[in-house]
């Protein structure tokens, strides 16, 4: 026997999220795949989050899209951000389980694919050194690093400062979301090579209004990229 076998005899796979046995590591049991919202079929070409209709190969746009500017191209998101999607992202971003965000940036690879140029970079949205020393790590930095392995795939984690401290956005309407932001997210003087010319995938946990991602596209828009869209493992969308 060798020592592979003899780990996963002493620490078989576990679901990821309720911890009971699953066949392979870094998964989701058949109850827990079932009861997390995976986006599939027709959504928003624009931030992803899914519509009603069936798939075509025409851009299709949401209420929210066509009515707010958006600075980047095309977007997609892997979850909706409700039930155990919610849960997955607050986990990896408020509950220390690092570990999710192995599996959850190999389902952001999987859905990068529209979105994927050959001079295309990984860029996670940045967090105020403050709150980087609370939380002790980026969780959209974790995501991207993941992401770039699976792609093979560069990624510049500090291409994007965020020097100035906001508010949380938790309770802001649309409006107060995007004036807190305004000027919020600036090019790292010292990584403009790595974002000018190129085409930039901004990487972020969770969408809501936007404002953060407007914010991050037009920084990466100011150091000269050519080309910027956005890749989320969760959209919070609303209700039907």
């Amino acid at each position: 026997m060798n020592l592979q076998s003899a780990l996963r005899i002493v620490y078989p796979p576990q679901c990821i999220s309720c911890g009971a046995l699953t066949e392979s590591d870094f998964g989701l049991c058949g109850s827990c795949w079932r009861e997390t919202p995976f986006i599939s079929g027709l959504v928003c070409d624009t931030c992803g989050t899914p519509l009603p209709g069936e798939d075509t190969d025409n851009a299709v746009h949401c209420d929210d899209c066509m009515s707010i500017a958006r600075p980047w191209k095309r977007g997609r998101a892997v979850l909706l951000y409700r039930d155990n999607g919610r849960k997955i992202v607050l986990a990896i971003k408020h509950g220390d389980r690092t570990d999710l965000a192995r599996p959850a940036g190999g389902w952001m690879a999987a859905a990068a694919a529209p979105l994927i140029r050959e001079d295309t970079v990984l860029v996670p949205v940045p967090l105020h050194w403050s709150r980087l020393f609370r939380r002790r790590y980026n969780q959209s930095a974790m995501l991207a690093q993941w992401m770039s392995r699976s792609l093979n795939v560069p990624v510049c984690p500090d291409a994007l400062l965020r020097p100035r401290k906001t508010q949380s956005l938790g309770g802001q309407g649309r409006d107060g979301r995007f004036a807190l932001m305004q000027g919020a997210v600036t090019p790292h003087p010292g990584r403009l090579s790595n974002i000018r010319g190129k085409s930039v995938l901004l990487v972020d946990d969770v969408m809501t209004s936007g404002a953060t991602l407007a914010a991050c596209a037009e920084a990466a828009h100011a150091a000269g990229a050519k080309e910027v869209c956005v890749l989320l493992l969760a959209r919070a969308a609303k209700e039907a």
